[in-house]
């Protein structure tokens, strides 16, 4: 019998990546998708934190009386905002970003970080800096960057015009600064990173590439 995985998206974009990458005879992706708070904390700088993590507690607790036999986040907004502390479950939880960050800190190099929602930098580089400090990995070659005007192409639909901004600065960044490596933080950036990683002939880091080997580990090895 498979195993349910319950993923928890903030947009139905996110679905493809995971159902492509993670296609298994060993396990049945399970897809919840709330775009709602992403869209709330992005329209109102003054929303309530506590609001917020008392939503993602809520969403994650539907989750886990869904008979799931563990939770992937895919959303690091969502991940930063989560308490643990307050989920009663011993199922596992995996964060999206954390074997991401593992392949983020094992670079040596001057490295571009970029996003596209400029409302999930803070959290992510929070979790980021907590992470590396953790395995005593340093961060001050790790420059962010925000590609600005682009993310509400993805939340209102717009996928192709999303795509072709975000692929004409990667190749700008490739071009001009072709001395740094470059990491996509969001899944939404995925396909694009990909196209231009093979137009260019280079490595471009993706959330994607760590998870499913981290994800082997875990459903797989942990049998």
């Amino acid at each position: 019998m498979k195993r349910k995985i319950g993923c928890l998206h903030a947009h139905y974009s996110n679905i493809e990546y995971i159902q492509t990458a993670m296609a298994s005879d060993e396990w049945e992706m399970v897809h919840f998708v709330d775009p709602g708070l992403m869209n709330r904390i992005l329209a109102d700088q003054h929303f309530d934190e506590t609001a917020a993590k008392n939503k993602v507690i809520e969403q994650m607790e539907w989750i886990v009386q869904s008979n799931v036999d563990a939770i992937l986040i895919t959303c690091t907004n969502y991940i930063a905002l989560l308490d643990e502390s307050r989920l009663h479950t011993t199922i596992p939880i995996i964060k999206i970003d954390e074997p991401f960050f593992r392949y983020v800190c094992d670079i040596a190099e001057a490295q571009i970080l970029l996003f596209t929602n400029p409302a999930t930098v803070e959290g992510t580089m929070r979790r980021l800096h907590q992470f590396a400090a953790a395995y005593h990995k340093p961060t001050s070659h790790i420059e962010v960057r925000v590609i600005e005007n682009t993310f509400e192409l993805i939340m209102q639909g717009n996928k192709e015009q999303y795509e072709q901004e975000v692929s004409k600065y990667i190749r700008d960044v490739l071009v001009s600064e072709n001395n740094k490596r470059v990491s996509v933080a969001q899944l939404s950036m995925v396909d694009t990173a990909r196209n231009v990683e093979r137009e260019f002939g280079v490595t471009i880091g993706n959330p994607l590439h760590s998870l499913v080997a981290h994800m082997d580990n875990i459903l797989i090895g942990g049998k």
